[in-house]
């Protein structure tokens, strides 16, 4: 296909630190590149070049006339003033946009369908008032309905959970145009890439493929190179061990000498020893870890309790255990974390902790430091050494120079440290506590490939419990030996077949939500209500009411089953009628007025509701 955007011997400058360096490259019609490289090591400013939005030192930026761009920052760009509308579908009217399908399964995918269902207001909700996650799906919605020519994106995955990162892949692997994405999702990579370039040195190595191409072929190269880093080849034999044996996709049509690298894994035993493990960690916790016996925890303080994050659960995590928390935002898995870390006390029912049990949380928010001190002091006044397994012990040096902090970067002061950088050494200090019992609540936020490479290799030598929140799929599957998932009504589901099941109880579950009439008994979450002094709680309504009541509220399902039923038909013939505009406008008008129809009698039937229950 015919070249859309190129580089032309590119060199590039921050301060002293090249960027790029005399970088020449194309891109064609068609393609979806990932970029991966370390942290600082010039991803986003590549991006930014081919844009044509980042200054060159040297050489030239080229686009095919008339090429339409569009960039996605890391950073949240959007306009606080402007409405949810403003950013997805613009201010036109709604039957240039209603009736197209494209558009129409993009609106599905990231703002809750054509009514935007998703977000408290619909499309009059404001920027403002929204939060990351929200603003990152609006703006991916924006640019994607907008189908630009060359789509650049940086960090996309962002702020995204598993079921939104695997919609915008379903969505990017049948792109017609040209996309070119900055990422540390690896299953993203390997999902989407049809190439791979790797930022490094002031170079850009381009590789066919997504991530598992990408491994194999560097694996390849540094051993025709007959590279000496005896480290680095174990961490790579060790990744292609894991990609050989996992699922058939991962390693899908790879286009390099497959023999020659997998005779570089010939010998290479599985990532971890299970059993082993177990073994070494049974003797370090104790038979008890956690217990949770018919725990019932809610969100939010003892004073104003929340939703239900779990109903009468029980769970027991053992020695050993690896364990995955799935679920969609607001479903409360950092609720659960805090509480088996010991810092919530607001639940009902039983918990118990072994008493040998020693608990490192690693949460979101990145930890207060001290601005001048300096990386490596900082760590050694934790502890010099920590024993990874039995017989073996890390120096706090080597495990800094394991997660890349090398040479000067050492004595580097705290204040000077990227976020990505300051979230590495927050995961260090952690693991030189020596805990046997460690949390992790998004541990992959910040890090690059590599770093994220390192971590797995030191978590697979780590002889403790693991609980893991995660929307990183190959993370999770890397490191856990089973997954869970919070369902949002206060279940706690295994997940034998991994985030695959997952993601088929999710696409069930809103199936169900959709089918049901609003407020039937099927589509209702049932709820615990609990008197603060002991006694029963009476209804405020005579029995006469409590039967009015009731009668109201089957007059009010009935008529919202039939107007599901009347919206169902209307979208069917919108899609039917989808190229005349004068009738989408007819059937969107009487959509809207069933819209605000439903609306008035889903409050009537809350307000209804509220009266029976209290």
């Amino acid at each position: 296909m015919a070249v859309t955007a190129a580089l032309e011997s590119v060199t590039t400058a921050h301060g002293t630190r090249v960027l790029l360096d005399a970088v020449t490259l194309g891109l064609s019609g068609g393609d979806r590149v990932g970029i991966v490289g370390r942290n600082g090591s010039g991803k986003t400013t590549l991006l930014r070049v081919l844009a044509g939005f980042g200054p060159v030192d040297s050489g030239r930026v080229v686009h095919t006339s008339g090429l339409r761009v569009a960039l996605l920052d890391q950073a949240d760009t959007l306009d606080p003033a402007a409405t949810l509308g403003d950013v997805v579908v613009g201010s036109g009217p709604a039957h240039e946009w209603a009736g197209d399908a494209r558009v129409r399964a993009v609106l599905d995918a990231f703002v809750g369908g054509t009514s935007a269902a998703a977000y408290p207001q619909g499309f009059a909700t404001p920027v403002a008032t929204m939060s990351g996650g929200e603003r990152r799906r609006a703006a991916l919605a924006g640019l994607l309905i907008a189908e630009p020519d060359l789509l650049l994106l940086d960090e996309p995955t962002n702020h995204l959970d598993v079921e939104a990162i695997a919609a915008l892949a379903e969505v990017l692997a049948g792109w017609r145009g040209t996309v070119v994405f900055v990422t540390h999702d690896r299953w993203f990579l390997d999902a989407v890439a049809t190439a791979t370039w790797e930022v490094a040195a002031g170079s850009v190595h381009r590789y066919e493929g997504g991530y598992s191409a990408y491994v194999l072929a560097r694996a390849e190269r540094e051993r025709v190179a007959a590279v000496t880093e005896a480290r680095r080849n174990n961490l790579l034999r060790k990744e292609l061990a894991w990609l050989r044996r996992g699922p058939p996709a991962r390693t899908s049509k790879p286009q390099f000498r497959i023999d020659a690298a997998n005779a570089l894994i010939a010998d290479e035993p599985p990532p971890r020893d299970r059993l082993a493990l177990q073994k070494v960690a049974t003797a370090r916790l104790g038979r008890q870890v956690v217990d949770l016996e018919d725990v019932t925890l809610r969100a939010g303080s003892a004073a104003s309790a929340g939703p239900t994050v779990l109903r009468d659960a029980t769970w027991r995590l053992g020695p050993g255990d690896r364990v995955g928390l799935l679920g969609p935002n607001g479903a409360g898995k950092t609720t659960i974390l805090r509480l088996l870390a010991g810092r919530r006390s607001a639940y009902e029912g039983t918990l118990r902790i072994g008493q040998t049990v020693s608990v490192a949380h690693l949460t979101q928010d990145l930890a207060e430091i001290d601005p001048s001190d300096r990386v490596l002091a900082s760590l050694e006044r934790v502890h010099a050494n920590v024993e990874v397994t039995r017989g073996q012990t890390l120096t706090a040096q080597q495990l800094l120079e394991g997660f890349g902090f090398t040479g000067d970067r050492l004595f580097t002061r705290l204040g000077d440290l990227s976020g990505g950088e300051r979230r590495r050494l927050q995961l260090l200090r952690l693991l030189l506590d020596g805990p046997n019992l460690l949390l992790l609540d998004e541990p992959t936020n910040d890090l690059d490939v590599e770093t994220l490479t390192v971590l797995e290799d030191l978590l697979d030598t780590w002889p403790g419990t693991l609980v893991v929140v995660s929307h990183d799929r190959y993370f999770l599957e890397r490191v856990c030996d089973g997954l869970y998932a919070l369902t949002g009504d206060g279940d706690l589901r295994h997940l034998p077949g991994g985030v695959e099941d997952y993601l088929v109880l999710r696409r069930d579950a809103v199936a169900h939500v959709a089918a049901q009439p609003h407020g039937s008994a099927s589509a209702t979450v049932r709820h615990t209500e609990v008197a603060t002094d002991g006694a029963d709680v009476t209804p405020a309504l005579s029995g006469a009411e409590v039967r009015a009541a009731r009668k109201e509220l089957q007059r009010l399902d009935r008529r919202l089953a039939r107007i599901t039923e009347q919206e169902s038909r209307l979208h069917d013939d919108l899609a039917a009628a989808a190229t005349d505009h004068q009738v989408v406008l007819e059937l969107d008008t009487r959509l809207r007025t069933l819209a605000a129809e439903r609306a008035d009698l889903e409050e009537q039937w809350l307000v209804l509701a509220e009266e029976l229950e209290s």
